[in-house]
């Protein structure tokens, strides 16, 4: 059974800083882009980061850019989620996924599978 489980989220204070973790199981894990993305209620999913299978990591754009980095560890099965200087506009549920190949990808569609999510609350 393929799983991602996120952890590492939680309350922050503006400008301070959390790395996100996403623990894979049950696929090859290495043969396969990773995204992170997050969603606000009420809106679609959007992605922050990707690592395609090849270790490529795509620009960070819009809100988050200098802000956040991502990286893999294939020996792990593990993605990470580095985001610096928070805002209480990144307060959102933060999910990792698995691509349906080795390349990442702006389309939604292109999604296999979803973790179950990792709140992350950035409040004085």
């Amino acid at each position: 059974q393929q799983q991602l489980v996120e952890s590492g989220g939680g309350l922050v204070q503006p400008g301070g800083s959390l790395r996100l973790s996403c623990a894979a199981s049950g696929f090859s894990f290495a043969y396969y882009a990773i995204g992170w993305f997050r969603q606000y209620p009420g809106r679609e999913r959007e992605g922050l980061l990707c690592v395609g299978a090849d270790g490529g990591v795509t620009n960070a754009a819009g809100p988050v850019h200098g802000r956040v980095t991502m990286s893999r560890d294939n020996l792990k099965s593990t993605v990470y989620l580095q985001m610096n200087s928070l805002k209480p506009e990144d307060t959102a549920i933060y999910y990792c996924a698995r691509f349906v190949d080795a390349y990442c990808s702006p389309r939604l569609s292109r999604v296999g599978a979803w973790g179950q999510g990792t709140q992350v609350t950035v409040s004085s």
